[in-house]
């Protein structure tokens, strides 16, 4: 297809416009824009055991991952209002993160090796959150262990806000925080997809 047909299939409200089509002018666009520095966040959707995922991420790192229950469309909301209304779907980008969540999923990746953008949380959030990688595969801690993993041993509900308000689960392991008593407590994907991870990690 020439230059000017695409753009009079762009310009036409009115012209069929198949799949593949689309998806080359969305590579036109995605190009474009990379190549002009114009997208600040970019995301794309992956299919998982947990159901569908929404990766995000900036010129730092991955930024966010979302379950569906979060409602994608809102996050992306969310991710224009606090960090860049330049936001676009961009899946080549993000391949990297969704191959090695692919890898973890399939049973073959027990860590994660992705830079991270961690500018959405602050604080003892922050702080939480970077200590959660400590907490190995396979292995479970609870929220007081957290809280004295952290150096601050009666920040037990601080620590169950950090995990909840985690905009990296998977990647940052929230899921791998119990109660004392060894029940799941809750989780940003609910409590169907922390024992498919629990369950997943235990079985390996």
């Amino acid at each position: 297809m020439s230059a000017n047909r695409s753009e009079a299939v762009a310009q036409s409200p009115s012209a069929p416009v198949d799949g593949e089509t689309l998806a080359r002018l969305h590579r036109g666009l995605e190009e474009r824009a990379e190549a002009a520095g114009l997208i600040d966040v970019a995301y794309t959707t992956v299919d998982s055991p947990v159901g569908q995922l929404l990766l995000a991420s900036t010129a730092h790192g991955l930024l966010r991952v979302a379950f569906a229950n979060e409602d994608h469309d809102r996050v992306l909301e969310h991710l224009a209002a606090r960090v860049s209304p330049r936001v676009l779907r961009m899946p080549g980008r993000l391949d990297e993160a969704a191959r090695e969540l692919d890898e973890y999923f399939g049973g073959h990746r027990k860590a994660f090796d992705l830079p991270l953008d961690l500018s959405l949380s602050r604080g003892f959030r922050r702080l939480v959150q970077q200590h959660l990688p400590d907490i190995g595969y396979g292995q479970t801690r609870s929220y007081r262990q957290v809280a004295e993993l952290v150096g601050n041993p009666k920040a037990v509900r601080a620590v169950g806000t950090a995990c909840a308000t985690n905009p990296l689960p998977l990647v940052v392991p929230c899921h791998r925080v119990l109660r004392t008593d060894g029940t799941l407590g809750g989780y940003i994907g609910g409590l169907d997809a922390k024992t498919t991870l629990l369950t997943l990690e235990a079985a390996a």
